[in-house]
């Protein structure tokens, strides 16, 4: 199992840097959100938060997210420039999981908000570093949403599990993925 999973880890980051023409555009797409820890936990952060806010945010965070996202991706091809877009991703992580692992109740739309500033800035990244087909940013989007549920499913599945509320599981992955943004911004 350890095995596999370095094996997987090793091989995600030649994929996900290689160019549209090598593995098509929707293949490129698709692996960028996963080409980088900061893209992936702050997704995962996301559907963490949502999961313990629980009601409308269950699907009003990743749609906003996932809007927001496509706005910034046809932003940077527009030729806008966003300034700090690499620090404002790994902010992202870690507030986004702090506010997850605090667990504070904070009202859908504002929690949709904050996930749509963010979001913007991963779209504006998505969009500037590699892909301008259409496949490309369908492939982007649906890891997106994969990435979105699996935060959600970890937290609901935890807590159906340990037949528990889901915030103790959602406090602490929302603790981990600050943790792991506080990491990476040290790091980098």
């Amino acid at each position: 199992m350890i095995a596999a999973s370095i094996l997987a880890a090793s091989a995600a980051p030649a994929l996900a840097h290689s160019g549209p023409d090598v593995h098509g555009a929707f293949a490129a797409g698709f692996a960028h959100p996963f080409s980088g820890a900061d893209h992936a936990l702050a997704m995962i952060a996301t559907g963490v938060w949502a999961a313990s806010l629980g009601g409308r945010a269950l699907w009003q965070l990743p749609l906003a997210f996932i809007t927001i996202m496509v706005a910034g991706f046809l932003l940077a091809h527009a030729g806008m420039a966003l300034p700090f877009v690499e620090p404002v991703i790994l902010a992202s992580v870690v507030a986004i999981g702090l506010l997850a692992a605090l667990a504070l109740p904070v009202p859908v739309r504002g929690a949709a908000a904050l996930v749509g500033l963010f979001a913007l800035f991963h779209g504006h990244a998505h969009g500037a570093e590699l892909g301008s087909s259409a496949g490309y940013a369908v492939g982007f989007v649906a890891a997106t949403a994969l990435l979105l549920a699996a935060g959600s499913a970890l937290v609901q599945a935890g807590g159906r599990l340990l037949r528990r509320a889901p915030h103790p599981i959602a406090r602490g992955a929302g603790a981990a993925a600050a943790l792991g943004g506080l990491w990476l911004a040290l790091a980098g």
